[in-house]
C-alpha cells in the first residue's frame, strides 16, 4: 500500500529512491473502525493522515448539536485539522471514519524532519494546502450562490462514486439540506 502514498507525492514532486525511503521510514500506519473518531474539538490534532483505504469526514457540531459536514476524505486524500496540526491549537472540528479505514500518517515532528531532509516535500505540502484553500473558497462560493441541485451535481463531480458508499444524511449535511429534500430532489431529477 505504500505505493499509493508515493504516487500521491509524485503528483507534485519527484522523489529520488533514498528520499522515498526516508518518507516510508517516518510514516506510521493505523486502522480505524467505522464511526471511530480521529480528532475531536478541544484536543490538538497530532497527525496528518493519508487515506489508503476507506473514507473520513470532517464536521462541525453547532450549539444545537447539529452536525455540518465540511469535507470528505476518500482514498488518496489527505485529512487534517490544519490549524490545529500546524499551529498546535485545539481542534475546532471532528474527523471521523465513515468506513473502516487504513491510514498512513505523520506527526508534526516527523513532517518537519522530512521537510529538512527532503526539501521537495515542503513544496508538496505547500501545493496541498493551496489546493485545499482553493477547494474551501469554491465551496463557500457554491454554498452562497448555487442551488441545492447545482451543489449536488458539483458534489458528484468532486467526489465521484462517493454517494454510493456513504450515508445520504452525510451528503445532505454537506449540501446544507435535509436528507428528505435530497431524496426528493434526486427522484425528481432522476439523479
Amino acid at each position: 500500500m505504500s505505493q499509493l502514498i508515493l504516487r500521491n507525492f509524485a503528483l507534485h514532486v519527484v522523489l529520488a529512491p533514498d528520499e522515498k525511503e526516508q518518507v516510508l521510514t517516518l510514516m506510521h500506519r493505523k486502522s480505524f473502525k467505522k464511526r471511530e473518531l480521529l480528532v475531536t474539538p478541544g484536543e490538538t490534532e497530532r497527525h496528518i493522515y493519508f487515506v489508503e483505504e476507506g473514507c473520513l469526514r470532517m464536521y462541525h457540531t453547532d450549539t444545537d448539536g447539529q452536525e455540518h459536514n465540511l469535507c470528505f476524505y476518500p482514498e488518496n486524500w489527505w485529512a487534517c485539522d490544519n490549524v490545529s496540526f500546524f499551529k498546535k491549537k485545539p481542534a475546532t472540528h471532528t474527523i471521523q471514519a465513515l468506513e473502516d479505514s487504513e491510514l498512513c500518517y505523520f506527526t508534526l515532528t516527523d513532517l518537519e524532519n522530512l521537510f529538512n531532509r527532503v526539501p521537495k516535500l515542503e513544496r508538496f505540502f505547500r501545493i496541498l494546502i493551496q489546493n485545499g484553500f482553493d477547494m474551501y473558497q469554491r465551496r463557500v462560493t457554491s454554498n452562497l450562490s448555487l442551488t441545492a441541485e447545482q451543489r449536488y451535481l458539483e458534489f458528484r463531480g468532486h467526489y465521484p462514486g462517493l454517494e454510493q458508499r456513504i450515508n445520504q444524511k452525510h451528503i445532505a449535511s454537506y449540501l446544507g439540506i435535509t436528507a428528505a429534500f435530497l431524496s426528493m430532489m434526486r427522484k425528481e431529477k432522476d439523479l
